[in-house]
């Protein structure tokens, strides 16, 4: 059985959470968001929490993986209707930089055309200055996922540092070839 998704989810006030057979939405200030619910698992709100059980149906070993992954899930789209998740990007290098293109962003990194990033749905992308992006949103995976692919078309290189980088990201530098 999964200790986390043992733990009761804490709703506090203007969530409003529905569980059916199938799915669970979970309904805030910022916005709704929802997720697919699994046989093996059922979700019951109680007051103030949810509670996530096993069905029994299934294979044991699947439901136990199951069990924690929509206890987060839910918890994750609680706190994401209430706060919201953001996520800071730093562009390191000489004449880098990004400014905004509609939706999106348009970015200048050392290659000979400039890169454009469009974020899906639901998430948010601002430059705060030309080096530094502030991706935000309700949903945790689409903004993180929307960070990662932003980062994957220049990651930072180990020798100059050059490169996109998360804010709290520490990139260890190597030393370059010597001549002894």
């Amino acid at each position: 059985m999964s200790r986390i998704g043992n733990k009761e989810v804490a709703l506090p006030s203007g969530v409003t959470v529905t569980a059916s057979a199938n799915s669970v939405e979970v309904k805030g200030t910022k916005g709704e968001l929802s997720f697919p619910l699994f046989p093996e698992i059922s979700v019951a709100v109680e007051g103030e929490v949810v509670k996530v059980s096993q069905t029994g149906a299934g294979s044991t070993k699947n439901a136990g993986a199951l069990h924690g992954l929509v206890r987060a899930h839910i918890a994750n789209m609680v706190i994401g209707v209430t706060e919201g998740y953001s996520k800071g990007l730093e562009i390191h290098g000489t004449g880098w930089n990004a400014k905004p293109n509609g939706t999106g962003i348009e970015m200048q990194i050392g290659f000979c055309h400039t890169v454009i990033c469009t974020p899906p749905e639901g998430v948010k992308v601002e430059c705060t200055n030309p080096t530094t992006l502030l991706v935000s949103g309700i949903d945790k995976q689409a903004v993180g996922q929307f960070a990662a692919n932003i980062r994957r078309v220049r990651p930072p290189e180990p020798y100059k540092g050059k490169g996109i980088r998360y804010t709290d990201e520490f990139v260890r530098r190597k030393a370059g070839k010597s001549l002894t």
